[in-house]
């Protein structure tokens, strides 16, 4: 170890201690995934697990109709130990039951975006030769065009309303289908209903997986926004590890075990809303899935429906929903943490927050090649601004651009070790070599540690700037513009300069109305030094967005230099 390693891990150690944080985790609580469901599964049989669109279930709920999914995989398929089963649903009940059946047959779960692309969906598939699809009906229709040119031998459709109970279910699927014509007219050769699958697991009997800890659970695909999407293999341990490190942080945020309701809205295909949703299903508590979170009517709703503890969201989410003219009608005594990941939360955002709630946002930094946390924000500790402390069992370090080791107060790019780092990249030797060095993952972000241990992330080492030589970093830009009034939401990109090789052209949407350049350029210059200043400003109603919210710079850069490539 270096000098400036053992400067950064003395300084991360003190900050847990302060904040009451062990410094390590024991990884021999659960032998696998499998044993701890089983645990949740009877320590907290009578407890309510999941709830969406009306309907809850108890974890003995849970427990009875994953069993039926997992003995209809190992006996009604040909699926082996290890076969994958994708899912490609959106945050329903249906989703937990199939996750944890899957995992307790032994099978490898692929995480699939619903509002994937045929060319997106055909190319997860046959990466990660998945031989079941699970699939919502509603969005069915590229699987339909692309799964006879893949590995799936089962297709599992599933409708909306499938485990309401009563008349509540056919209605629910009636009015998806034929009143909002919501469900689009599509067949499978080799198809059953989900019903039909759980109906089958009924009869039969379910033999518990025993996978070693270093089995992969979870194929979760990344970097489609870079280059060719990345199965990132994620490991039972990886996963429990992942749950342990954040117990204490959730205990910190005043969250009990077995009393608390946590607000689901962002996508579970997702590693950081599957991360979140499944600690909190893991410790006892009670998890509302939301099925769209850009339908903010129905996230209001649900939050008016239940007395939350907390909830995941993002900085984008967390502006819409101040925006929304009933938010502020809402009874916020019952929140104890909002959690923010994904993307930077800027000061802005957060403060408007918590002016609206009296609750705190708490940031944490992760990758889904992470599991994906690698720290958070503290209760009692919190510093916007940052990603808090790295969690226990986590070791951190600084590198320059050729490779060596900085120390407190240095920017380079931030490495990582510890139970959570990724297995590799499925079937892509060359691409895990690159990523992970001697146990370290390089994450391309660059990051600064202070004294304190706390960290902050000064942005992507792609996503820099440089203008005239200096380094400008598009989340320092976007931060300073969240705080202007009239900004709903912000980009910050380098644009080709003759002059200074690179100029900082910024994309804006207003809250209201229309947003004054000159006003704005002055608002800038008071807050920001010369070179970091915007060349160009170019004013949308809204931007590009990934699937979970994110705002998509590489989509501006793109859109750039088509029209540079246009010119000439």
């Amino acid at each position: 170890m270096s000098a400036a390693i053992d400067e950064i891990t003395a300084a991360i150690s003190a900050a847990r201690e302060r904040a009451n944080l062990p410094t390590s985790i024991d990884l021999n609580q659960y032998a696998n995934l499998v044993d701890m469901f089983a645990y949740c599964a009877t320590e907290f049989a009578d407890q309510p697990v999941v709830s969406c669109m009306g309907k809850t279930l108890s974890y003995r709920e849970l427990d009875v109709l994953s069993a039926q999914f997992a003995c209809y995989l190992q006996s009604h398929t040909n699926l082996q130990a290890g076969d994958r089963v994708a899912l490609q649903m959106p945050n329903i009940l249906q989703y937990p039951v199939a996750l944890f059946g899957a995992i307790r047959a032994g099978m490898i779960v692929v995480n699939t975006n619903p509002l994937y692309s045929e060319r997106e969906l055909k190319h997860q598939l046959i990466d990660s030769g998945a031989k079941v699809l699970v699939v919502l009906a509603n969005v069915a229709e590229a699987a339909a065009a692309v799964v006879a040119d893949t590995a799936v031998e089962t297709v599992i459709v599933t409708e909306i309303g499938d485990l309401h109970t009563g008349i509540k279910r056919p209605l629910i699927n009636i009015m998806v289908k034929h009143v909002k014509k919501m469900v689009p007219d599509v067949s499978f050769k080799n198809a059953v209903t989900y019903r039909k699958a759980l109906s089958l697991g009924k009869s039969g009997r379910y033999t518990p997986a025993a996978p070693k800890p270093e089995d992969i659970a979870l194929l979760q695909y990344t970097g489609g926004t870079t280059g060719v999407s990345k199965g990132a293999m994620i490991s039972h341990r990886n996963l429990m590890a992942n749950v342990l490190q954040s117990k204490q942080l959730f205990e910190s945020y005043g969250l009990k075990e077995a009393a608390e309701i946590f607000l689901s809205p962002l996508p579970l295909y997702h590693i950081y809303s599957f991360m979140l949703t499944f600690c909190v299903m893991m410790q006892g508590n009670h998890a509302v899935l939301i099925p769209n979170p850009r339908d903010l009517d129905t996230v209001i709703k649900e939050m008016k429906r239940w007395r939350w503890s907390g909830m995941s969201g993002i900085n984008t989410l967390f502006v819409q929903l101040c925006n929304h003219p009933e938010f502020k009608t809402l009874d916020f005594s019952s929140v104890k943490a909002t959690l923010s990941g994904g993307m930077a939360l800027t000061a802005g955002a957060a403060k408007e927050w918590m002016a609206m709630t009296g609750a705190e946002v708490y940031e944490g930094y992760g990758l889904t090649e992470t599991s994906p946390v690698v720290s958070i924000n503290p209760g009692g500790a919190n510093q916007i601004g940052t990603i808090g402390i790295a969690l226990p069992g986590t070791e951190i370090r600084i590198i320059n651009d050729v490779g060596e080791d900085v120390g407190i107060g240095e920017r380079g790019e931030l490495c990582v070790r510890g139970p959570q780092v990724m297995i590799g990249y499925w079937q892509r030797q060359d691409e895990t070599d690159k990523t992970i060095k001697d146990g370290w993952l390089h994450t391309g972000d660059v990051a600064v540690v202070q004294a304190d241990g706390y960290m902050r992330i000064v942005d992507r080492i792609k996503d820099m700037i440089i203008v005239s030589g200096f380094n400008v970093y598009p989340n320092e830009i976007e931060d300073v513009l969240s705080e202007h009034p009239n900004i709903a939401e912000c980009a910050a990109i380098g644009v080709p300069d003759e002059k200074s090789g690179e100029a900082v052209k910024i994309f804006v949407a207003a809250k209201r109305g229309d947003i004054d350049k000159v006003e704005l350029k002055a608002f800038l210059r008071e807050r920001l030094t010369g070179y970091k200043l915007p060349r160009y400003i170019e004013v949308r109603d809204e931007l590009p967005k990934t699937n979970v919210g994110k705002v998509l710079r590489r989509s501006l850069r793109d859109e750039e230099l088509a029209k540079l490539a246009k010119a000439e």
